[in-house]
């Protein structure tokens, strides 16, 4: 199973994504979204689940916090996580779902690692340029074997 992951949007869908996440069985967002018509064009690849961030309006009512099941596989969707010192009340959520990766965004920065035991993973931002960061999205491939993470530049 392929696994499309994105993060930060803030509104703007790269005209490559689409195409990059051609033959995904499903896509992850971790927050930042934008306007849900974002979410609704990423359907048209996909199905989507998603979680809001710190600068998603709330009257569009998306999840803080959403655990998805996917090809045997738990993820954990939460936009601002620190893997190194994670938060009290997200570290009971995480021991009571038990993902296999918690998937969030926030930081604009790739990021892939096991730390005392949960995979963390930031597929990087996908919006506009800013801050003079690299831009990315990734695509988890679950196989037998385990789960490879493959990095996108836009």
């Amino acid at each position: 199973m392929k696994i499309g992951v994105l993060s930060d949007t803030h509104d703007f869908l790269d005209p490559k994504i689409p195409s990059l996440f051609k033959g995904v069985q499903h896509i992850l967002h971790g927050g930042d979204i934008g306007m849900p018509v974002l979410l609704m064009e990423l359907e048209l690849t996909a199905p989507v689940a998603a979680v809001g961030g710190n600068t998603d309006d709330p009257m569009f009512r998306y999840a803080d916090t959403r655990a998805v099941e996917l090809g045997g596989l738990k993820f954990l969707l939460h936009h601002i996580v620190d893997p190194r010192a994670v938060r009290d009340d997200l570290k009971r959520r995480i021991n009571r779902e038990r993902p296999d990766v918690v998937i969030f965004g926030h930081t604009h920065k790739a990021f892939d690692e096991t730390l005392d035991g949960v995979r963390y993973f930031n597929p990087g931002y996908a919006g506009k340029q800013r801050f003079n960061l690299k831009r990315s999205v990734a695509i988890l491939h679950c196989e037998e074997t385990g789960i490879r993470a493959e990095f996108l530049a836009l």
